[in-house]
């Protein structure tokens, strides 16, 4: 009974996973010259890690989510617009609360796309349209190479170091699109070796997460950016995303209701508009705020950790009809 119990608390061993990370990081960070090879060990496996998304990834799924519209469009809509805006009005309304640094990463939190597996499995679990799950989510990623960096310099500007100049124009084409674009012309030849090696490839996008992950709390330990966090700031971070999570699976069932959709496509929305993807936010994270990343990917790890808590009773409620 404690088994299942503890098994229901902690659903997935990634989170376990990420906790160690963090912490790994944060008591162990490497420095110096050791931080800087972590560093580009981290960069070449985020290159390595986009082109297996686009190499895995099916031609045919990119140009049908490129084609369909009115769910998949709810889905950008929720998780590039609404989301954002409701994580700046609470990091206007309640940032005060946290240094600056973990207000950027609550916004960009808010700004991150959807996740891919956990978004689909859950909502087979609640009833929803799966393949509109499947097409949505992927459409999310696509778009949230281009649109998560763009709303960061937009929305965040000066203030989180990021500006669309042609420095970040460079890195995010030379470490995010061009390693996409590489994956889905090598499908002919290597797609087949891609599908066959499945579990091989999912432990290396854990592990390449897990690594940026590490050198982003360790990059923060040497620059002293850590010494903002107590057990208050903690516990004021925790309650903003819960607010911001639960507005999120609230507000995407009511999105979809006013948009008129179906009930199946209102619980794949509120899956894959909801959750935000750490597999996409903690590499983007290294590329785009560098030193900075270790308190700003904070927020990103937390909301992760919590929508896998959550997501499992939500969506046996709505199979249940509730």
């Amino acid at each position: 009974m404690r088994i299942a119990m503890l098994a229901r608390l902690i659903p997935d061993r990634f989170v376990l996973l990420l906790m160690a990370a963090v912490l790994l990081g944060w008591l162990l960070p490497v420095s110096g010259q050791g931080l800087a090879i972590a560093q580009d060990v981290s960069f070449i496996s985020i290159f390595a890690l986009f082109f297996l998304h686009g190499l895995r990834l099916p031609r045919h799924e990119v140009v049908k989510a490129a084609r369909s519209w009115k769910v998949q469009g709810a889905m950008l809509a929720f998780s590039f617009v609404v989301l954002p805006l409701a994580g700046l009005a609470l990091a206007k309304g309640a940032g005060w609360m946290l240094p600056a640094a973990l207000v950027t990463g609550l916004v960009y939190c808010a700004m991150l796309p959807s996740t891919v597996q956990s978004a689909i499995s859950y909502s087979s679990m609640g009833g929803g349209n799966v393949a509109a799950s499947v097409v949505g989510a992927a459409l999310s990623n696509l778009a949230g190479i281009v649109l998560t960096p763009a709303l960061v310099a937009l929305v965040l500007g000066a203030a989180s170091g990021v500006t669309i100049g042609s420095d970040t124009i460079i890195r995010i084409a030379t470490m995010l699109l061009l390693p996409f674009a590489l994956g889905q012309i090598a499908q002919g030849w290597l797609g087949g070796w891609a599908q066959r090696q499945k579990a091989m490839l999912s432990f290396f996008d854990r592990l390449v997460i897990l690594i940026a992950v590490y050198v982003a709390f360790a990059g923060a330990v040497n620059s002293g950016s850590l010494s903002a966090l107590d057990l208050g700031t903690m516990a004021a971070l925790c309650a903003l995303l819960g607010v911001l999570l639960a507005f999120a699976f609230a507000g995407a069932w009511f999105f979809g209701g006013l948009l008129g959709l179906e009930r199946a496509d209102r619980i794949s929305l509120v899956f894959a508009g909801a959750q935000k993807s750490i597999a996409t936010g903690a590499p983007m994270a290294a590329i785009l705020f560098g030193a900075s990343a270790g308190l700003i990917v904070l927020p990103a790890i937390i909301y992760h950790m919590a929508q896998l808590l959550l997501s499992a009773p939500l969506a046996a409620r709505l199979a249940r009809g509730s």
